[in-house]
Parts: C-alpha cells; sequence; structure tokens
C-alpha cells in the first residue's frame, strides 16, 4: 500500500436504525469515533431519536428532520429526504448497520436511496433472514453489488455469507473501548456476590428464563449468590412474574437499562450468556475486558470466537440446565480455577480494543475505496 493510500481520509455516513440500547447500535455508535480519530470525516443518518451511547461526528436524525419539516411526513417522504441528504454531502461511502429482512425495502434502498453511491453493508446477526430478507438468492446481488460487505464475526462470513455467495465478505469484530475500565457511573451496590447477565429482554432471543432456571438448579442462591438481570425489553414483566414464582425469588434481582454498566460488570463473579444466537456478542468482550469471567452456551455465533474454555471463561455445549448450573457451580465454588480464569480475561480480547478494530477498519476503507 502507497503512502498516499494510507493517509487517504474519507467522508463516511453511517446508518442506522438507533444509537440506544442494542450491541449493533452500539457497536455503529463506537465506529463512529474510531473513524473519527483516524482523521475521517463522519456523518450518522439514524432513523430513531435514541441516543444512549457515546458518537462522534455530525448526528443527522431523520425521524426528527421530517416531522420538522411536515409532522405527517411518511415513509417516502423520509425516504427523498435521506436521498437529499446523501446527494448533497457527496459521501464517499455509507457504511449501513441497518437489519435487512424486507427484500422489496431493501431493493428501493438499492434502486432510490443508494444509487449511484458507494456502500459497505455489515451483517450483524447470524439469524440470516434478519440480514438476507425472505430472498437471500436476490439479495446476495445486491451485497455483491457494494464495496465490501462486513461480518461482526468469523461464523457468520464462512457458514452464513459465503455459502450464499456473497463474495466479498471480510471479518471485521466488534471493538470495545479501554477506557471502559476507568469509567466513571453511578456506584450501585448489590449486597451479595452475584452472576451478572445483560442486554436487551427479548426472551425469543436472549432466554433469560433459561438462565433463571439454571441459577435455580445450581443452589448458589442456598450459599448466598445473587443472579442479577440487567436491561430493559418487552419481556421484563413476564420474566420478574416467572422468578417470582421460583424458590430462588428472593435472589434474583432485575436492574434497569444503563448506558454505563462498567462497575455493575467489573464486580460481578462472572457474567453469563444464554442466548439463542447472536452475532458477536459484545456481552462477552465487554465483561472479559473489565477482568471479569464469562460463562457461556455455545451458540450460534461468537462464543467459541472469544472464550477458550477453561482459559479465559467456560462454555457450555448444549443448552441442558443442569450442565449450565454445574458451570456456574464451578466458576462460582472453585476459587483455583476462578483465578485462572480471572488472570487471562484481558488478554484474551487484546485484538478487540478500539486502537486494533480501528486500523482494520481503516485498512478496509483504504482498499474497498481506491
Amino acid at each position: 500500500m502507497t503512502q498516499s493510500a494510507r493517509k487517504a481520509k474519507f467522508k463516511i455516513c453511517l446508518v442506522t436504525i438507533s444509537l440506544a440500547k442494542g450491541g449493533a447500535e452500539r457497536s455503529c455508535a463506537m465506529l463512529s469515533q474510531m473513524l473519527s480519530h483516524k482523521g475521517h470525516e463522519v456523518h450518522i443518518v439514524t432513523l430513531n431519536s435514541e441516543i444512549d451511547f457515546p458518537v462522534e461526528g455530525t448526528i443527522f436524525n431523520l425521524r426528527k428532520v421530517a416531522s420538522n419539516k411536515n409532522p405527517k411526513a411518511g415513509r417516502l417522504q423520509r425516504f427523498r429526504l435521506l436521498r437529499k441528504f446523501l446527494i448533497t454531502k457527496k459521501f464517499d461511502v455509507i457504511i449501513d448497520h441497518r437489519p435487512k429482512n424486507n427484500f422489496l425495502k431493501e431493493h428501493f434502498y438499492q434502486r432510490y436511496v443508494y444509487k449511484g453511491l458507494k456502500k459497505i453493508y455489515v451483517i450483524h446477526s447470524s439469524n440470516a433472514p434478519e440480514y438476507f430478507t425472505k430472498k437471500p438468492t436476490s439479495f446476495t446481488k445486491i451485497y455483491n453489488s457494494n464495496a465490501s460487505t462486513i461480518a461482526v464475526s468469523e461464523y457468520i462470513n464462512k457458514q452464513i455469507a459465503v455459502p450464499k455467495g456473497v463474495s466479498n465478505c471480510v471479518t471485521i469484530h466488534n471493538a470495545f473501548d479501554p477506557s471502559w475500565a476507568r469509567a466513571s457511573e453511578t456506584e450501585i451496590k448489590i449486597d451479595a456476590p452475584y452472576i451478572l447477565s445483560y442486554g436487551r429482554m427479548d426472551d425469543r432471543i436472549k432466554d433469560f428464563k433459561f438462565l433463571i432456571s439454571s441459577f435455580t438448579n445450581s443452589m448458589l442462591w442456598q450459599k448466598g449468590y445473587k443472579l442479577v438481570i440487567l436491561g430493559d425489553g418487552i419481556d421484563k414483566g413476564m420474566l420478574i412474574a416467572f422468578s417470582q414464582k421460583l424458590p430462588s425469588k428472593h435472589c434474583i434481582e432485575f436492574l434497569p437499562f444503563t448506558s454505563s454498566p462498567f462497575s455493575i460488570i467489573k464486580n460481578a463473579r462472572c457474567v453469563a450468556l444464554t442466548s439463542k444466537y447472536e452475532g458477536f456478542p459484545m456481552v462477552l468482550v465487554e465483561s472479559l475486558s473489565l477482568g471479569t469471567p464469562v460463562v457461556s452456551l455455545d451458540i450460534i455465533s461468537g462464543p467459541n470466537e472469544i472464550i477458550t474454555s477453561g482459559t479465559n471463561g467456560l462454555l457450555v455445549k448444549e443448552r441442558n440446565e443442569t450442565h449450565f448450573a454445574e458451570a456456574l457451580q464451578t466458576i462460582c465454588t472453585n476459587d483455583a480455577l476462578y483465578s485462572q480464569l480471572k488472570s487471562n480475561t484481558i488478554p484474551s480480547v487484546e485484538q478487540y480494543t478500539m486502537d486494533e478494530i480501528g486500523d482494520k477498519w481503516n485498512q478496509l476503507l483504504q482498499h474497498a475505496l481506491h
């Protein structure tokens, strides 16, 4: 690569549903910081108004702009405003983080909103219909017409994108910010040792009920441990009601979503992940970066790219409450193993720092845009 190519700076537009709540949204916010730190000019188009995560760059809130122009503006009006914004700003590339589950809508983006513009699509989930619509063969042609396609895990790249015919796919994992370890925040006191799980409370995906049942079966609550579940979502009320029927109910605590959960993660005995599927679960990377070992089901995709079982955490091969309960027991009662796991946490995720992942994005842009 030439010296001039290494130093090329680009005008970049990130497109996301929002900058709140989820891992994909957090990763988009962090990408704005990484690209800005590399000297690129970053703009962020959000389709909703929520912002929880710190960003760098100029935000174009499409919903707010549309409502200011016309309170009754519909989807077509917002598309027109977006198209005008993209053309006026003359971006070098658009990096689109949205889920892509509706072929007709994505065809419209391709033929109208993004027509004539360079694009990079990011695949954040291993649930293929979320990013390949219900017409994956046709939609693959759109991926292949882009400057590049980014998969956030090797599994998504090699087991989903490539088999479906995507020829321009590159794996770039999500990043964590090392400054989180020094983050100041309101301290939440939990009056017992605890196992933590956090994320959006959609139980069809996250399966917190499985975790609650496994914790109950572990009997750790009889030894003074709590299960802390952090977050909000459509199933929070159901999960609270479910836990209240169990003998462990007095040791299960629900906390509201916070955009800065770092001290809660850092002070946990371990962080547990029981999702039915993921993309690249930042819950695991964040926890390890803060020195907290993890216990995870070996789901698709991501956990086995992050965890070496017995080294920085424990991987449970099958969705079996007894086996997961045993893993929780082990990590909470085997102090020698726990010390070993904890000593390996931070070194195991050094390749996912913002500097490392920012370099990979910068290299990809230099290659794809020349």
